[in-house]
């Protein structure tokens, strides 16, 4: 069986439908889960969630982005260490569907599976008492087996650093595809992991798309915080274009 793993499409529509084409060329593609950060950053939150929702066999954890939206609506005020985002945050909830809000609330932080005998965890990112684990910039297999010493998983799949990871150990196998919707080109990345009875390989894709009317869409929709958001997780695309 393969799968096709997706994470942090942070509301870009373009990128998603890319790779959503790119699955559907595949051909033999079985499934889709999906590593949450579904909304937030990019402006179509909504028409994402949409997206992934009219897929069959698609399967979703949440994110960071998800929950922090969530805690804002909830009249809770902004999830801890997100205060810096909230007034893109309280934009993103003022523009989500109540069908959309409803999906999102259901949620969960991470999903175990069994795909041809392997074990999987799905999750956003590393967890400790629920919670996320502080970003580890300097990441190894050795690190994470001590982590996880002790636990079934095979496969372990995960987001929220937006960069590829990928970790072999004699332990298990862990993976991020790096972010779909934030690069500093105009390319889809995601992951797929062909689940076979003795063995499981994992290869990364990177689909090009044509990102410019996206890019311009947070002047056009006045997204707060569109300055700082095109520069940190688009690279100032739009910028080098005139130079």
């Amino acid at each position: 069986m393969k799968v096709a793993i997706l994470t942090d499409i942070h509301g870009n529509t373009p990128a998603l439908q890319a790779v959503l084409n790119d699955i559907d060329q595949q051909g033999d593609i079985e499934q889709i889960f999906c590593l949450g950060d579904m909304i937030g950053i990019g402006p179509y939150s909504n028409e994402v969630i949409e997206m992934l929702y009219s897929r069959d066999h698609m399967t979703a954890i949440a994110g960071n982005h998800e929950a922090a939206v969530l805690h804002l609506l909830q009249g809770r005020g902004p999830l801890e260490g997100h205060k810096g985002m909230q007034e893109h945050h309280e934009w993103v909830g003022g523009q989500l569907s109540q069908e959309s809000i409803k999906r999102i609330q259901n949620l969960p932080q991470s999903i175990e599976k069994e795909v041809e005998g392997h074990h999987i965890l799905l999750t956003h990112y590393h967890m400790n008492d629920n919670k996320l684990d502080t970003i580890d910039r300097e990441p190894s297999g050795v690190k994470w087996d001590a982590k996880y010493k002790g636990t079934p998983y095979d496969l372990i799949c995960f987001g929220h650093y937006h960069i590829l990871h990928y970790f072999r150990t004699e332990q298990r196998v862990y993976m991020n595809p790096g972010a779909l919707g934030c690069n500093d080109l105009a390319i889809a990345r995601y992951g797929i992991v062909d689940f076979q009875k003795e063995r499981l390989d994992v290869r990364f894709t990177a689909v090009p798309y044509d990102n410019r009317q996206y890019l311009q869409a947070y002047e056009h929709l006045n997204v707060p915080d569109k300055d700082f958001i095109l520069k940190a997780f688009h690279g100032n695309q739009l910028e080098k274009e005139m130079l």
